[in-house]
């Protein structure tokens, strides 16, 4: 195998796990239970969005209490504004209802990506043709744990994603590298 066609003599599980791997993420948010209560309704969220509407924010990420100017975020208004809260980050989606069409086929060309990226760190990690299962297994588990899991992090460090919905996740990129590294290790070229 060259360092070149890594992607021509791996393609059959590069595919084969990015599909395993987009079901099993449609089976966690669908069908399994730990995702349900992960997500809850705003208190008075009809207030909230008549506040929004009125103020008519384009798509993006917000945060509030916002301050434009760096060297003022130190200032006693800021603080105050900070200690007083509400404080958080918000997302607004582009109007209308979701695109799951859209949705679904970006969280497949991610998963395509991530093997893709996990074929090439394997095929250039010294793993050859005829290595053993477990060796495959162990590169390639590794590799994608760490691309599932780990990219996450910050949000719950920086943005004030709740710990706990990072732990939900990460189980769900524990199992998603462990079946990617499961098609690797079955699929890795033999000759």
């Amino acid at each position: 195998m060259t360092y070149v066609g890594f992607i021509g003599v791996l393609w059959a599980p590069i595919l084969l796990s990015a599909f395993l791997a987009f079901v099993a993420s449609a089976l966690a948010w669908t069908v399994m239970p730990h995702h349900k209560s992960e997500w809850l309704g705003l208190p008075g969220q009809d207030g909230v969005m008549d506040a929004l509407k009125k103020s008519a924010p384009a798509a993006g990420q917000y945060m509030i209490p916002w301050v434009e100017d760096p060297k003022e975020r130190r200032s006693p208004e800021a603080m105050k504004r900070w200690a007083e809260g509400p404080s958080g980050t918000v997302t607004i989606w582009p109007r209308g209802p979701m695109n799951m069409g859209k949705m679904m086929g970006q969280q497949f060309v991610f998963f395509l990506i991530v093997s893709i990226f996990v074929a090439y760190v394997a095929r250039h990690s010294g793993l050859d043709s005829g290595a053993d299962y477990l060796a495959v297994f162990r590169v390639i588990g590794t590799v994608a744990v760490m691309s599932y899991v780990f990219g996450t992090v910050p949000e719950s460090i920086w943005f004030g994603r709740p710990w706990r919905s990072f732990w939900l996740g990460a189980v769900d990129g524990v199992a998603y590298g462990l079946l990617t590294a499961g098609c690797f290790g079955w699929l890795w070229p033999r000759a």
